[in-house]
């Protein structure tokens, strides 16, 4: 494992896009190719920061309104790539793959939708659920000791002092970072757990309700 990672490429898809162009600039300040997707490369290219698709960095459309967008081999082989593997790099040459040594994500707004739950159809709950966001977390955090996985506004301001400072990003951030995306990811999938949990309860009352009235029906 590197003692430091540089940051030569940094993917970046935020839904909470606080504090993202200071650092998205200060990463470009220090070389940093940024890769991004809809919403978040507007924000940075109106900011007069360089950015580069995802569609155009994988030569395939974001598809199914939005659905699939990350989820793609020149991306997510980008942050698995053991990079001190031989047959990891030369199959990289080989798909013309970059590495990615940086993943910066947060996630679709469930919370707000646990909030109000009862008040939120199921239709609509569902396109809150993300998907992209924690596979890339999730994909990430698992390689940390080749990547720097940030999915907290709240740590941008140490990792570019730290970055400006060292020149890249120390095993040890690395590994509380990772380790700070599983907890995340967890209290996410429990929450989305305890909505779902909910809305079942919720049809099976419906449907012993439903099923009541049916009885009663025949029976008059």
């Amino acid at each position: 494992m590197p003692q430091i990672v540089r940051i030569e490429r940094a993917l970046i898809s935020v839904t909470n896009k606080e504090g993202i162009v200071d650092f998205a600039r200060a990463l470009v300040e220090q070389g940093t190719e940024i890769i991004s997707t809809g919403g978040t490369a507007e924000t940075l290219r109106q900011n007069n920061i360089p950015v580069t698709e995802v569609s155009d960095y994988t030569g395939f459309p974001e598809i199914l309104d939005g659905r699939v967008k990350t989820l793609h081999p020149k991306i997510h082989a980008g942050i698995l790539a053991q990079l001190d593997k031989k047959d990891h790099t030369e199959e990289m040459r080989k798909h013309e793959i970059k590495p990615i040594n940086m993943v910066v994500v947060n996630l679709y707004d469930f919370e707000s939708v646990y909030k109000n739950k009862d008040d939120t159809p199921l239709r609509e709950a569902l396109e809150k659920i993300d998907i992209g966001g924690p596979t890339l977390l999730r994909a990430a955090a698992k390689n940390f000791p080749y990547v720097v996985v940030v999915c907290d506004p709240a740590d941008y301001p140490k990792l570019i002092e730290e970055i400006k400072r060292d020149g890249g990003v120390s095993g040890l951030t690395r590994l509380k970072l990772a380790q700070k995306v599983f907890e995340k990811t967890n209290k996410y999938d429990a929450m989305i757990a305890k909505f779902l949990d909910g809305a079942r309860k919720s049809l099976e009352w419906s449907i012993g309700i439903a099923a009541e009235i049916q009885v009663g029906m025949k029976l008059a």
